[in-house]
């Protein structure tokens, strides 16, 4: 859960605003040596010494750690991969046709039928709609087709070891050890991705101690069995603990009105349906007031789909905060249950940018007065403010949506009027 909010698995794998990452054309670093993974290796058990004194202040016992840790090798691929990630993104609308795809759908409803009974009880237990647990599941690892088959404690120990995010990944690995030494599962059987996530629904350390659930009763909080009721459980019972409302919408994709002021479409600014309704904004059926105050998201600008969101659109954020994935699990969710896609189209024409073109983009925006908070190659809702308040000045739809054609007015030197 990724970030980006912790403790939350996939945040890790895909952070801020974008969809997930697919490609590259970064320079990539020169392949280490032999000798020089020699002595990274031997760094690397000096280190694992001095963390094991860390574990035992944080309660984990001897036996645990010669469990866990004896004979533990630096992982050379997880390290290269960490350090490799891709600097492109996919567009919103290739990232929703892969996580809301037929077969997807299809797959989804027939694990809906063939758990029917486990989903019953899980629903009436922690309050969350089955449908929106299914599709976390199918997302996550395409509902346990590809849970992972990393050893979880060699992935964290590198990650921490390796200092880009070494805090984090060495309290991930702290929590693990405690999971192991609560006898929820052994080291050999600890399995997951790359990146420290764990079973059916891809919960971190830190998401399993506070979350996991024992569904079966069998003593153990077992999300890797091939039996996922305990990672539904656990995973509903996340979506219950950050505030999910039974019965009411993600979101619900609505049409604006000529001459619609875009400045109004930001998270920040919530209305009653109601309110919304009266200003122009409709849907194909009329909203009720009483699934509360809403945004208005424009996931690809003006040209695009337009969603009122709801509270529950923030509680499938803190399981990951990328707004392409947060769509994707709602837009799976609602056709597992019956229900349709966006039928709005796409600007499937746009292509775009890269994270060293967003950092470019935010350069520029700042030296032009307009503060993105930061240069860190996320179009998030600072950058898309920025934006729309530099759209507003060139006499441009000011709907914030990053394009390669306003990043070529920037380096041009669009002029403010």
């Amino acid at each position: 859960m990724r970030k980006t909010i912790i403790p939350l698995i996939t945040a890790i794998a895909i952070s801020g605003a974008a969809a997930p990452a697919v490609g590259t054309n970064a320079p990539q670093p020169r392949p280490k040596t032999q000798a020089e993974w020699a002595v990274q290796n031997s760094a690397f058990s000096a280190w694992l010494q001095d963390f094991a004194t860390r574990a035992r202040a944080n309660g984990i016992n001897d036996a645990t750690l010669a469990r866990a840790l004896d004979g533990l090798q630096l992982n050379q691929k997880i390290i290269e991969r960490d350090r490799n990630q891709a600097e492109f993104t996919k567009p919103v609308w290739d990232y929703l046709d892969s996580a809301a795809s037929r077969a997807r759908i299809t797959t989804g409803r027939d694990m809906a039928r063939r758990h029917a009974r486990t989903l019953d009880q899980i629903e009436a237990r922690y309050g969350v709609d089955r449908e929106y647990v299914l599709a976390i599941w199918g997302l996550e690892s395409n509902f346990g087709s590809h849970r992972g088959k990393t050893p979880i404690i060699e992935a964290l120990a590198t990650l921490a070891y390796d200092a880009r995010r070494g805090a984090f990944f060495e309290t991930q690995l702290i929590d693990a050890l405690k999971i192991i030494q609560a006898g929820d599962i052994d080291p050999a059987h600890m399995l997951g991705s790359w990146a420290g996530a764990m079973g059916h629904t891809q919960f971190i350390p830190s998401s399993y101690l506070a979350y996991a659930q024992d569904f079966t009763g069998d003593g153990r909080r077992d999300i890797w069995a091939d039996d996922p009721s305990d990672a539904l459980a656990s995973t509903a019972n996340y979506l219950a603990k950050h505030g999910w409302t039974q019965g009411h919408p993600w979101g619900i994709e609505v049409r604006l009105p000529d001459g619609f002021d875009y400045a109004q479409a930001q998270r920040r600014i919530k209305r009653l349906p109601s309110i919304w309704a009266a200003s122009g904004v409709t849907a194909a059926r009329a909203i009720p007031d009483l699934y509360g105050p809403a945004s208005i998201l424009l996931p690809a600008g003006a040209n695009g789909p337009a969603l009122m969101i709801f509270h529950n659109f923030s509680v499938i954020e803190r399981y990951n905060a990328a707004d392409a994935y947060v769509m994707g699990v709602g837009l799976l969710g609602d056709q597992i249950a019956g229900g349709s896609g966006l039928s709005a189209r796409w600007p499937r024409h746009e292509k775009p940018l890269s994270r060293d073109q967003i950092r470019d983009m935010q350069r520029l925006l700042t030296a032009r007065g307009f503060s993105t908070g930061g240069v860190d190659g996320r179009a998030g809702p600072k950058t898309g403010a920025a934006l729309r308040a530099y759209q507003s000045t060139i006499g441009v739809t000011p709907d914030g949506f990053a394009t390669q054609s306003l990043l070529r007015k920037l380096r041009q030197g669009g002029s403010q009027r």
